[in-house]
């Protein structure tokens, strides 16, 4: 009758390769060849953009860009309120571990954002300086 597939008369018969290991390897030489693609046709130093929107691509793959200063500073602002928020939460249960959640926690957020911040700076600082000196 029924035997809830514990009997299965036609065993199912590995075929060796997964449709998912095949798309990996697929994706794997597609990456590869893009990525050398885009190289030399976009990132490479000696080429010249003069698109608007080909020069802010060859400037975003090559890191002329930075994302990170943004990101952090808006990661800041919401782990702030999140720590603000948080700490009122312990008003009920302990004052003073709200007033510690509240200051230092806020203190030692702004300690670690500015650190992340102050290397950010001394890159461009850096950076700067190497264009100035290579203009002379």
């Amino acid at each position: 009758m029924y035997d809830f597939g514990y009997f299965d008369p036609e065993p199912v018969v590995n075929s060796g390769i997964s449709g998912t290991t095949i798309w990996v390897i697929v994706s794997i030489v597609v990456a590869i060849i893009g990525g050398m693609v885009l190289y030399f046709v976009y990132i490479k130093p000696d080429v010249k953009c003069e698109n608007k929107y080909l020069k802010w691509f060859k400037n975003f793959f090559n890191f002329k860009n930075m994302l990170i200063e943004d990101l952090l500073k808006v990661l800041y602002i919401v782990l702030a309120i999140y720590i603000t928020f948080t700490s009122f939460a312990l008003i009920p249960t302990n004052f003073v571990s709200f007033l510690f959640t509240l200051v230092i926690g806020n203190i030692a957020l702004r300690l670690v954002f500015e650190s992340m911040l102050v290397l950010i700076m001394i890159w461009k600082n850096t950076d700067e300086l190497t264009k100035k000196n290579s203009k002379k």
